[in-house]
């Protein structure tokens, strides 16, 4: 929890108190004066009518009303702003801004990541630029000799990144980021949690349980120092077309990937780390890879309210506090420039009813590199709309282009000023919010619960064993086919003899065999010729043992479709 005495910078980074910017308020409650006396009765009304109807003497007792007491006001800095945060943490927010330079200016929307071990590196550029904060990637994460996370070394990490923060004079918490969205988008793996697909929430159905593991998530980072997750994923897929999204989506219907969605996100925020809905305008429809080109959006604004967008309407009318923009052109807003870069988009956005963090895509994706080098993107980025700025290609050539743009008036002050209190506010906000910490691996069975819940049969039989007591299996990618055998083992299937089952991992093709079983997206399965066709969403020890269990004819198998996959209409599934 932070100090209520929470101190603001000014420009030579003295440091003044929290009150002295709320002094206006104060001043205000104190020359108000006193309220006015309440009115006596009038000589016309229901009390005094009664009285000299009855004759009563002047002499006889007379009740006296109680004096009226004056309700208090309400603390003005109390007042919610819609997206989490509250006036008081805009107003200190508002205040520290005013009082930085334009270079901490530029630092504080900047969110930059860094190459493998290099954290004193981070920490120094930290320090120099006036950053944000950092986000850990893959290759940040320490790891022991097995290959697992090390949890001390990335706790650790991550409290010297924000030490680095805060030597800048901010008493606020630095961002500490990560993509942890559970699939093949998750940084930190084992002793921490594994979970499915998020797919697996929109097969499974159950609003509560996404909440759960959304709060799971989130409660196993709290106490290795992260405070914001670039999850979860908002895009609603057209299924196979859809060739960067896939199994990350949790819904092809709109309704069921805004409520899904939403409800990880609360649980999320009920952890204390914050969440990142993503990718507006809509990365699920397009049929291009953003990480390496601009993908093409032809929707006109009405079709994209009526899909893409009504995810992102719900997380607004929720109140959740960031939206990442994707790096994706819409000709019916601004032709031929990334949502991410486009002031018609972030028009849009704002139009929705958004008063958060607008965050930007990775910058350092080929579909804004290729078209905007050295620092370009980012003062683009800013002068479009967004607030912070995520992975530019080069952290300290875009802290130069920036300064450089306010500069020379390209650039306005008021933008930049704006960005930069919108992240003190959130950041603010979020140094005053408790969080739920849990321990490393605890979500375990809430994970497995949720593979159970959601393994979808779309061919074969819905009751009784699949297989007899032995299978054969083939496919998938590194460790599925040992996690699978380990799974058959613990359900008394032995492997060697028997039907085949065949695995299909991310991005795999159509395969045959007896059962075929797909790990991520079910898109493979419209091609398999297997007259037993398994929709897993997950490649996880608790997926396995879900799917081993449905196979044995130890468990049903609950899920239903939540895309469409060929000739099987979402919904599919057993009933």
């Amino acid at each position: 929890m932070m100090s209520p005495f929470l101190r603001l910078r000014d420009s030579t980074h003295k440091t003044l108190p929290l009150i002295a910017a709320l002094s206006v308020v104060a001043l205000a409650a104190c020359t108000a004066g006193p309220p006015a006396p309440a009115p006596s009765t009038p000589a016309s009304s229901p009390t005094a009518s009664a009285s000299a109807s009855t004759g009563t003497p002047s002499s006889a007792p007379r009740t006296t009303p109680a004096p009226t007491t004056a309700s208090p006001s309400p603390d003005p800095g109390s007042r919610p702003l819609g997206w989490g945060p509250q006036q008081r943490d805009q107003d200190a927010a508002a205040a520290a801004v005013a009082a930085m330079s334009p270079e901490q200016k530029a630092g504080q929307v900047l969110l930059p990541s860094y190459g493998g071990q290099q954290v004193e590196a981070q920490a120094a550029a930290i320090e120099r630029l006036h950053l944000a904060g950092s986000i850990i990637m893959g290759d940040n994460v320490p790891r022991d000799p097995q290959g697992k996370v090390d949890i001390a070394a990335m706790t650790a990490v991550n409290q010297r990144l924000s030490r680095a923060t805060a030597a800048d004079g901010d008493q606020w918490p630095g961002i500490v980021g990560v993509d942890q969205e559970g699939g093949i988008v998750a940084r930190l793996g084992a002793p921490l949690t594994e979970w499915p697909t998020p797919m697996s929430y929109g097969a499974a159905g159950n609003a509560a349980l996404t909440r759960d593991a959304g709060q799971g998530v989130a409660g196993e980072l709290a106490p290795l120092g992260f405070n914001l997750d670039f999850a979860p994923d908002a895009d609603v897929t057209i299924g196979p077309k859809d060739p960067t999204i896939g199994a990350r989506s949790m819904s092809g219907d709109p309704a069921a990937a805004a409520t899904q969605s939403v409800s990880f996100a609360q649980g999320m925020l009920a952890a204390g780390v914050l969440p990142t809905v993503k990718h507006f305008p809509g990365h699920g429809s397009v049929t291009a890879d953003s990480h390496l080109s601009l993908p093409l959006q032809n929707a006109g604004v009405e079709e994209l309210r009526g899909r893409d967008w009504k995810p992102f309407q719900a997380a607004v009318d929720s109140g959740l506090p960031m939206v990442m923009t994707g790096h994706i052109a819409v000709p019916a807003l601004e032709p031929g420039v990334p949502a991410s870069l486009s002031s018609k988009t972030y028009a849009a956005l704002r139009g929705l009813g958004f008063r958060g963090v607008a965050v930007t895509d990775a910058l350092n994706m080929g579909a804004v590199t290729k078209q905007y080098p050295a620092g370009s993107a980012a003062v683009s980025a800013l002068a479009a709309g967004a607030d912070l700025l995520l992975m530019p290609a080069d952290a300290a050539q875009a802290h130069a282009a920036i300064v450089q743009a306010v500069a020379s008036g390209a650039l306005p002050k008021e933008r930049l000023d704006e960005a930069a209190t919108r992240v003190a506010t959130m950041m603010i906000w979020q140094g005053r919010r408790g969080s739920t910490p849990a321990p490393a691996g605890s979500g375990t069975a809430l994970s497995a619960k949720v593979s159970g819940s959601a393994v979808t049969i779309l061919a074969g039989s819905c009751s009784g064993p699949l297989v007899p007591g032995a299978v054969r299996v083939a496919g998938g990618g590194p460790g599925d086919k040992q996690r699978f055998e380990a799974a058959a083992a613990r359900a008394g299937i032995a492997v060697g003899s028997g039907p085949l089952v065949s695995l299909i991992g991310y991005g795999g093709a159509p395969a045959g065999g007896d059962i075929a079983v797909t790990l991520d997206a079910p898109w493979p399965l419209q091609g398999s010729p297997a007259p037993v066709k398994i929709a897993l969403y997950g490649r996880t020890d608790a997926a396995f043992d879900a799917l081993a269990a449905v196979l044995a004819g130890k468990a049903a198998a609950p899920g239903e479709l939540p895309a469409a996959v060929g000739p099987y209409p979402a919904g599919s599934g057993c009933p």
